[in-house]
């Protein structure tokens, strides 16, 4: 059975290769098969989906083999919610597009608009705020919140536990937590306090602190 398939594929690379031997590329673009008739998409909502495919319509009918990848990319990166994405040619005339959605992180506020935080760094503009999401305040930089929650990540600092979080012009993070105290962080040395909070956290009984401040090197004030 082997050889058979092994044959067919042999003879199939013949055939096309007798065919476009005889086509320069003016001619191939002008050949009526092998063009685009179809392109699917998956990994989004319906709609998103749907509103993907009509941005790549520009793609109907051109030749499967003169496609320009860098024209596929750019169109399909504008979507805020992607975050990575697989483009399958299926020959003789279909792409078939494989996307994963970015994670939404945060609520963020900007102006009369509300926006989620996504792990592509991505803003989404949205008008629901139901999501069980913790709401980002101040002025920051994308890069800003991400150094803030690889240092969470890299110290297992519990992302989920955060309420709220206020970035100062200074260049540093106060956490709010759903447990109801404050973590006031310096504008340096992120991995290091968080690791610091999280070693106190657990040998220490923080029942009625409502403030850790982190912001003296090598020292924690606590408040109540």
């Amino acid at each position: 059975m082997m050889p058979l398939q092994k044959s067919k594929k042999i003879f199939i690379y013949i055939f096309l290769f007798l065919i476009f031997a005889t086509f320069n590329n003016k001619n191939l673009n002008d050949v009526n098969f092998f063009k685009i008739i179809k392109i699917s998409i998956q990994g989004l909502d319906d709609k998103n989906n749907f509103e993907l495919v009509e941005n790549l319509d520009f793609l109907m009918n051109k030749n499967i083999f003169l496609l320009d990848k860098v024209e596929i990319e750019n169109t399909i990166e504008i979507n805020s919610l992607v975050e990575r994405y697989s483009v399958f040619i299926l020959y003789p005339s279909s792409i078939k597009i494989k996307i994963h959605k970015t994670n939404f992180l945060a609520l963020v506020k900007k102006g009369n608009n509300n926006f989620l935080l996504g792990s592509n760094g991505k803003l989404i503009k949205t008008n629901e705020l139901s999501h069980n999401l913790p709401s980002i305040f101040g002025d920051f930089e994308t890069k800003n919140f991400f150094e803030l929650k690889n240092a969470m990540d890299e110290t297992n600092f519990n992302f989920d536990e955060v309420k709220n979080l206020f970035f100062f012009k200074s260049g540093r993070w106060d956490i709010e937590t759903k447990q109801g105290f404050f973590i006031r962080l310096p504008n340096q040395h992120l991995k290091k306090s968080l690791k610091t909070f999280v070693s106190f956290f657990k040998i220490n009984n923080l029942e009625g602190i409502k403030e850790i401040d982190l912001r003296q090197n090598n020292q924690i004030i606590t408040n109540e």
